[in-house]
């Protein structure tokens, strides 16, 4: 018994993902619910690729793999992300930005009546990056300022890389 209660949890987490898509910088975790899309996450570039499991998981992976191609294609996606007030409207001033353009947190606070370390915070707690493209987000320095919660390694590497990737 013991044995085959370890192997569910091992199969809900296989199933915690509806597809795992190959990008330069990391394998792309993709979680749907229903029609919606719930999140990206960054997983190691080792990670097992997972194959679409849904058609909205197809779909989104299509359309992530668009995006690798042509860093100007614009997202059509239905998302679904819970979170406060004031993060739901950093993460649509994010949305607006387009491709290839940089904003800072203190511009986009400025905008909002915010303070730029509560728009950090709400970058910091998006769920769907990428398509809501917090990585357009810089210090107002014109440095990078933080990606993922992070202010070295690796998730800077990834902010580094899809922005040089919009900006060719």
């Amino acid at each position: 018994m013991g044995r085959s209660t370890r192997n569910q949890v091992v199969d809900d987490s296989i199933k915690s993902y509806q597809a795992k898509l190959l990008a330069p910088f990391a394998v792309l975790g993709i979680r749907t619910e229903e029609d919606w899309l719930t999140a990206i996450d960054y997983l190691p570039v080792d990670t097992p690729l997972l194959a679409p499991q849904t058609l909205l998981a197809r779909e989104v992976c299509r359309q992530l793999q668009a995006y690798l191609n042509e860093p100007d294609f614009v997202f059509d996606l239905s998302l679904h992300i819970s979170g406060t007030t004031h993060q739901q409207r950093v993460w649509q001033a994010i949305q607006a930005i387009p491709s290839g353009v940089t904003s800072s947190y203190a511009e986009i606070a400025t905008q909002l009546h915010s303070a730029p370390r509560a728009v950090g915070r709400a970058c910091g707690a998006n769920r769907i990056p990428i398509v809501i493209p917090c990585h357009r987000v810089i210090a107002k320095n014109g440095g990078l300022g933080g990606f993922m919660n992070a202010s070295e390694g690796n998730p800077l590497e990834i902010k580094r890389w899809l922005l040089r990737h919009e900006s060719t």
